[in-house]
């Protein structure tokens, strides 16, 4: 059953395009498709323009699944990528063009792997290199890749959370495949113990690379040489009192005007259960909060603001920051939360001072799968959850904010049975939809009704169930709540057909 042809609310939307460019302080997230896919997770989401067309890529366990992407943000299947061994999960992904030819390049994090994939000129996926661990290098329980793109030739560090942790570096020749040039050993100095984010600056003709350690808390700077090789410059660890790098997850940057920045988050150690995935359990929880540091003319790490999170912020468990939009004044960022189960936006001004925007709660967990695309002038983001029963991605448009006032949400499902389906099995359905009011309590009302219209304008449809939502949250969290999902999976079966549509309206 597709419940999410929320068309008519949607047309609205369009026309708050046009202000985009005129204030960012008042922009959220907007829900707009999600399939799907055939993967068992989409853990991991990455997203690439070819040749005018777009490509969205979720990596789960065992495979790619592979949708094009249209400026409305409507996802369409198009084809699956094996994973070496059907391992995986998929978690780094990122695509480039290496001479003038276009790659996908995975981590397959328990293949112990790096996958190269051609990408076809229909957006789908040819393998063309499998680079295998070694003793030398760190691409055991790969997590994280980047691509460092030099004058006369490109490179792929590659970070995870394998026993011997460390940063490589491998040369990407023209066919794809890689060539290594040099790996790095964690030690007690530097932070590369569970690289799960990188980023790169190119600052006055120089290349600076920037890691966090998720295992040993905190963050390092690198200078990337021409052939690929690189140099630790400084490391900054956590603290008890300003510092917010206890399980450094997600690392982004951002240029704004002279000002070179490094966007940091973390998915605390608190999280984890003690059982010694977590190596130091010597740790003091001192809240939830998105680290920005100042780069200095040497490329080095400078401590320069925190975002702390607070009730009027969902920041807990970031795994993903993406740039939605930046001018020369000021970006706007995505903030993807595992514990908060949410999209937070925030804005970076040309100070390197971070301000909350707001916020949608998803409905699940973002645990690595958050990625940032444009369309001409359309902002979107692509979401994946780890979430078993899920199997979906979802798409949103950034937009500015509707006013909805005091309005409530109306959300109308019409259902016409298939003609074998038995009364028992139509009664059930009934009761669990019914149901549903007990295990989401987001749902502030529940109505429903067999048709009972003279017109024989009902396209067959037979029963209608009315429900209420206050705002765009509580439908989020409907959408994709565990028990909506079961409804669907028990009942998709007997149903024919179903309109779904949305209205806000005044509440009586």
């Amino acid at each position: 059953m597709n419940i999410i042809k929320i068309s008519v609310v949607f047309i609205a939307l369009l026309l708050f395009q046009i202000s985009w460019s005129q204030s960012s302080d008042d922009v959220m997230p907007y829900l707009q498709d999600f399939k799907s896919v055939s993967a068992n997770n989409t853990v991991t989401i990455t997203s690439y323009e070819k040749d005018g067309s777009h490509y969205v890529y979720a990596g789960g366990f065992g495979g790619i699944d592979i949708f094009s992407l249209d400026k409305e943000g409507k996802l369409t299947p198009i084809g699956t990528q094996e994973l070496y061994k059907q391992e995986g999960p998929a978690r780094g992904m990122v695509a480039g063009s290496i001479k003038g030819t276009d790659f996908l390049f995975v981590a397959n994090k328990y293949g112990n792997a790096i996958e190269t994939f051609k990408i076809l000129d229909n957006g789908t996926l040819e393998q063309v290199s499998l680079t295998m661990d070694t003793d030398e290098t760190h691409l055991g329980i790969a997590i994280t890749l980047q691509i460092v793109h030099m004058q006369k030739a490109s490179y792929l560090f590659i970070g995870g959370l394998e026993e011997t942790p460390g940063l490589s570096s491998f040369k990407i020749q023209p066919d794809g495949k890689l060539t290594h040039v040099q790996s790095m050993a964690d030690d007690d100095k530097i932070y590369t113990d569970g690289i799960i984010g990188m980023y790169t600056h190119k600052i006055k003709g120089k290349t600076f690379l920037y890691t966090g350690g998720f295992q040993d808390n905190g963050v390092s700077s690198f200078r990337v040489y021409e052939n690929g090789s690189f140099k630790n410059i400084n490391n900054i660890g956590d603290n008890t009192t300003d510092r917010y790098l206890t399980g450094a997850y997600p690392v982004t940057g951002v240029n704004l005007g002279e000002n070179y920045y490094v966007i940091v988050g973390h998915r605390h150690h608190k999280y984890y259960e003690r059982n010694g995935f977590i190596k130091n359990t010597d740790f003091v929880y001192h809240g939830d909060g998105v680290s920005v540091f100042k780069i200095n003319r040497k490329g080095a790490l400078v401590p320069h603001f925190v975002l702390k999170d607070d009730e009027n912020t969902k920041l807990q468990g970031q795994t993903r920051i993406e740039i939605v939009s930046v001018t020369d004044k000021e970006a706007v960022l995505a903030v993807g939360t595992r514990d908060d189960a949410s999209i937070q936006l925030i804005k970076l001004d040309e100070n390197g001072r971070l301000k909350p925007l707001n916020y949608l709660e998803t409905g699940f967990s973002i645990f690595y799968g958050l990625r940032s695309h444009q369309i001409e002038d359309v902002n979107l983001l692509i979401a994946g959850s780890n979430r078993f029963d899920l199997k979906k991605v979802a798409a949103y448009k950034v937009l500015p904010k509707i006013d909805r006032g005091e309005k409530v949400l109306r959300h109308i499902v019409n259902l016409k049975y298939k003609e074998e389906a038995s009364k028992a099995q139509i009664d059930e359905a009934v009761t669990v939809f019914e149901n549903l009011k007990n295990e989401i309590p987001e749902i502030e009302k529940i109505e429903w009704g067999v048709n009972d219209s003279k017109e024989g304008a009902s396209k067959g449809l037979t029963h209608t169930f009315i429900l209420t939502f206050k705002d765009d949250h509580a439908r989020e969290i409907y959408l994709f709540h565990e028990a909506h999902i079961a409804l669907v999976n028990k009942i998709g079966p007997i149903i024919a057909d179903v309109l779904v549509m949305d209205y806000w309206t005044e509440e009586k």
